[in-house]
């Protein structure tokens, strides 16, 4: 709360003596800024609280912890994971659920084993998996992962070549131009077209570009499409500016 109100008294100071836009920016500021002090003293994190894009824009300035997304992971015996600890599990799991689900609604919780993790840890994949189908489970950290990959909107494209294949890491909603941009700045600058294959299709189609081609599944998209989630990208560019 300190952040809040130490912006509040600067934005006050700010517009004493100032222009006119200076003004309503800095009364624009102070007014969201009261808001979210009004929301933090009810113990509410800003994170789930209902905001215009402008009022996101001044939250933004504020780097306050409560604002970001959280995934809770919590760490459970190996013989509560594997019988099930989640909102069905353990007492200890379903009043964990229920804290959550009052004081940070829509949040994850994503239960662990860290003493099955660390086991596992120092095992060939081989004997993982005779390991995690003995047990009837499965590893907790690719849902973890996913799950944090959600709580920060982030999303994955890919590009393929004859030598190798590589993962994009993106925020979702990305548009074509600033995903090339992610590779090299020259791409997004000179983008023309991307080629995009989905990848169940081209799971589908072993890989093989012929039958992605006559099957109509490689569309060309502009600098408007929204890049999604799988998406198998080959950028087009012009000829970077020396």
């Amino acid at each position: 709360m300190e952040f809040v109100i130490k912006a509040i008294e600067l934005a006050n100071k700010a517009q004493r003596g100032g222009n006119p836009a200076v003004v309503k920016a800095k009364k624009e500021e102070i007014a969201t800024a009261e808001k979210v002090l009004a929301w933090l003293e009810d113990g509410k994190r800003v994170a789930n609280g209902q905001w215009t894009n402008s009022e996101i824009a001044i939250i933004n300035t504020l780097t306050l912890l409560t604002a970001k997304p959280s995934v809770y992971i919590v760490n459970v015996s190996e013989e509560d994971y594997i019988l099930g600890a989640d909102d069905q599990g353990t007492q200890w799991m379903k009043e964990i659920n229920q804290w959550v689900n009052d004081n940070s609604p829509g949040d994850r919780v994503v239960p662990v084993s860290i003493g099955l993790e660390a086991r596992l840890a120092g095992l060939d994949q081989a004997t993982v998996d005779a390991e995690l189908k003995d047990l009837d489970t499965q590893s907790a950290l690719p849902i973890a992962i996913q799950e944090l990959r959600k709580a920060l909107h982030l999303i994955s494209y890919f590009t393929c070549g004859k030598d190798e294949v590589r993962e994009w890491t993106i925020r979702k909603g990305t548009k074509a131009p600033q995903a090339a941009g992610i590779i090299h700045k020259d791409l997004e600058k000179t983008f023309i077209l991307a080629n995009v294959t989905k990848y169940d299709d081209l799971v589908a189609a072993n890989g093989d570009d012929s039958v992605i081609k006559a099957s109509g599944q490689l569309s060309q998209k502009g600098k408007d499409y929204v890049v999604e989630d799988g998406d198998v990208v080959h950028f087009k560019s012009a000829a970077a500016r020396k």
